[in-house]
């Protein structure tokens, strides 16, 4: 059997467009803080107060990876677990002014990388792929749960 072409597995793609991003991420947005990372943090701008399992659901991720993610920020001063005023058996998460901060500076960041990332696609194409991609990754989703 011979060679097959990878331009038409989708995993390999997604592998490649991911090492770009990466890559992109570290030059132009932070090599502190990573795009996992930054995804925790806007979640609690968006949504203060939220509990991790919650925020697990929120940014597509697992639980445990949630969980480093949110150990790390925390050991780092970005944000605070607070008891659930609510609820005393339960954490809820919150940035503080530090990790504000830092959300403001990456969202800056983030927006340009993503305009040196998408530029090879006209706005037409950017809102295609955005769309196509979000289906896909909705329909993984679903396959997890």
């Amino acid at each position: 059997m011979g060679a097959v072409d990878l331009s038409t597995h989708p995993g390999h793609l997604a592998r490649r467009l991911q090492q770009a991003h990466s890559l992109l991420w570290s030059a132009m947005v932070s090599e502190e803080t990573t795009s996992p990372q930054f995804a925790v943090l806007n979640a609690l701008v968006d949504q203060p107060g939220i509990d991790q399992r919650t925020l697990s659901g929120r940014i597509g991720l697992d639980r445990s990876t949630t969980a480093d993610l949110v150990a790390r920020l925390a050991r780092r001063g970005l944000l605070e677990r607070v008891r659930d005023p609510r609820d005393g058996r339960r954490n809820v998460l919150r940035l503080t002014d530090e990790g504000e901060c830092a959300h403001r500076k990456l969202v800056t960041r983030t927006a340009r990388m993503n305009r040196v990332f998408l530029a090879p696609l006209d706005e037409t194409e950017r809102e295609t792929l955005l769309r196509l991609i979000g289906r896909v990754a909705a329909a993984a989703e679903e396959l997890r749960a």
